[in-house]
């Protein structure tokens, strides 16, 4: 199995394992949340029984009418869910189908300790009733608690196991690939040592080239000289030739194209300054609706408040309405968030108009430039007399220094054979390269295939 085989297998198998880990955090929290549900169904269990005790012997109405807020509040919150009590609500069909049974029993319940005198044996036997639904609502609430443990137990135990057999294939994976390295390089130093014996061989052939060369570079330099002089010569009477007639057939469509220029460059100068102040308007628009809406924010973050103190002085029944309140605040301090934000940007902008007009600026000054172009193009009519005159001296020149070349060409060519002696004694050396060089190659396509 390849190695890059065996790591895809190590990659998928720690995925596995953090998505266990990951549904082991959920359990955990599961467990956490079953608790407080055990926990609160046993209250109602517990709490029913002392409030029905206190009825029967007369108890103070204000701690009756305590419990039985609390009782209420409890059950709503295990059948609905309640963030005060930090229960979610109910969604195993079972458990919820003992939680209505709870309700329905309660509100007998509930209406019997509303009268002044109810009936003692009846409300005795309800209570009994209720005691019974409840504590099967807790065996539920309960079952539910412990499936959730032995759940959590069984993906420690796998996560475990996973975690073990990770390791151990990582071990393996490293030990397969360290003798696999071991071996390659073995084979890479042995095409190593070959290559740098024809190397050294090499070595002799560059020296006995290197005399050959030094002739060679001597008469080059007297043939590069004349070449260079030749070549200038050439280059000097093409390009005056070009010169010429370049300057003849277009100098009155420069100046044309650079009178229209200069009319098109005034009027984009003219549009930029227009967009210019349109710009320089929008933006003093846009900072008078910033500064509405930072005010409308204070303003509103002030209500909010107000609200908030109105809604904690209402006591139980504000507290829905504080809520509301403070998500209030927090808009009105994202509005004014937002309203600096757009301040800033306006500054920014302000800041690039005043660079658009200095290039605006700029263009004014390219347009005279390209004015003072125009009056240049006029001039180098003159030039056109003066570069065909010196066509025809350069093309004398050229014609003396092409007889020069002749003789050094012919001293170049007898040196250049005696370079060509040493290439051949070179390029067996270079034969022995390439099948070192092969084998080198074929090693690391092994490793390569290996990885």
């Amino acid at each position: 199995m390849k190695i890059q085989t065996q790591g895809s297998i190590i990659i998928a198998s720690i995925l596995v394992l953090a998505t266990l880990d990951a549904m082991l955090m959920i359990l955990t929290g599961n467990i956490a949340r079953d608790s407080t549900i055990v926990n609160q169904a046993g209250l109602v269990r517990g709490g029913t029984q002392r409030l029905v005790k206190l009825k029967l012997n007369n108890g103070k109405p204000e701690v009756i009418n305590g419990l039985k807020q609390k009782t209420s509040q409890r059950i709503n919150g295990l059948l609905n869910g309640d963030e005060a009590l930090k229960l979610p609500p109910a969604t195993d069909p079972v458990f919820r189908a003992a939680l209505l049974d709870v309700q329905n029993e309660w509100k007998k319940i509930e209406g019997l300790l509303a009268q002044p005198a109810p009936n003692e044996a009846e409300l005795f036997q309800l209570s009994e009733t209720f005691f019974g639904t409840t504590d099967r609502m807790v065996g539920t609430a309960e079952a539910q608690a412990k499936n959730d443990e032995q759940l959590a137990k069984s993906l420690e135990t796998l996560s475990l196991l996973l975690s073990f057999a990770v390791v151990v294939g990582a071990f393996l994976v490293l030990r397969n690939l360290t003798n696999t390295l071991k071996q390659t390089s073995s084979e890479l130093a042995a095409s190593s040592t070959e290559i740098a014996a024809s190397i050294s061989e090499q070595d002799k052939v560059i020296s006995q080239q290197a005399a050959s060369v030094n002739q060679t570079t001597t008469t080059m330099e007297e043939l590069g000289a004349s070449s260079r002089q030749s070549a200038e010569q050439a280059n000097t009477a093409a390009a005056s030739a070009q010169q010429a007639l370049e300057l003849s057939n277009s100098a009155k469509e420069s100046i044309q194209t650079t009178v229209q220029g200069i009319g098109v460059l005034k009027k984009n100068v003219s549009s930029i300054a227009e967009k210019i102040i349109h710009l320089s308007e929008q933006t003093s628009q846009i900072t008078t609706v910033s500064e509405l809406v930072a005010d409308i924010a204070n303003q509103t973050n002030i209500l909010a408040l107000n609200a908030a103190v109105e809604a904690a002085r209402a006591g139980e029944q504000g507290k829905g309405f504080s809520v509301v309140a403070q998500e209030v605040r927090k808009l009105a301090d994202q509005s004014k968030q937002s309203a600096e934000k757009i301040s800033f940007l306006i500054r920014e902008i302000q800041a690039s108009i005043n660079s658009t007009v200095m290039v605006t600026d700029e263009g004014s000054k390219k347009a005279i430039e390209s004015i003072r172009l125009a009056n240049s193009t006029v001039r180098a009519f003159q030039r056109i007399a003066d570069a065909i005159q010196n066509i025809s001296m350069n093309t004398q020149q050229i014609a003396l220094s092409s007889k020069q070349q002749a003789v050094g060409v012919q001293q170049a060519v007898s040196a250049m054979n005696a370079i060509n002696l040493g290439a051949r004694e070179a390029a067996s050396s270079v034969t022995q390269v390439r099948a070192a060089t092969q084998e080198l190659s074929e090693s690391a396509q092994s490793l390569k295939e290996m990885v």
